[in-house]
């Protein structure tokens, strides 16, 4: 492509995302589907902007995230649930129960370290400057994902202005 392509009155850089926000959709209730137990060494990194429209977490997660926070669905969940537009999970934080409830478009990746596959998404929502939070760590233990990322999906779609 060359400087002078025009600008696309097709937003396709939006409908890919919503595209790639599906299959997690879809991953998540085959899980819901199937009694929420994780086939074999499956589990989900899933990571997400606190501050997004529709994003429901308890206040002292929100003070400690206030940016963007990653969950393990791994070993303790509970409650999964499914939606068109948005999935819930109760996890435990430091032995704290606490009810999620993620809007799709507040995931910013999504990763099973299992299998060496992950997405990663364009913020849905404006960024502002991400202020330096502690990595999320919910209960229960933690795969380390040596792999090379050579399943990693990026779709970064320069837009012009």
């Amino acid at each position: 492509m060359s400087s002078d392509t025009p600008d696309s009155l097709i937003p396709y850089d939006e409908i890919v995302q919503e595209a790639l926000r599906a299959v997690v959709g879809r991953v998540l209730g085959s899980i819901v589907s199937s009694g929420s137990t994780l086939p074999g060494a499956h589990h989900f990194y899933i990571t997400f902007k606190t501050g997004a429209p529709g994003v429901n977490i308890p206040p002292h997660l929100r003070e400690r995230f206030p940016d963007e926070m990653t969950i393990v669905l791994q070993n303790k969940f509970w409650d999964l649930e499914v939606g068109p537009q948005s999935f819930s999970v109760s996890l435990t934080f430091n032995q704290v129960p606490a009810k999620l409830v993620i809007p799709f478009a507040a995931i910013t990746a999504f990763v099973d370290p299992a299998v060496d596959f992950g997405l990663q998404f364009q913020a849905a929502v404006e960024e502002l400057e991400p202020e330096a939070h502690e990595d999320a760590e919910n209960d229960g233990p933690d795969g380390d994902g040596d792999g090379d990322g050579s399943n990693v999906v990026t779709i970064d779609f320069g837009r012009k202005k």
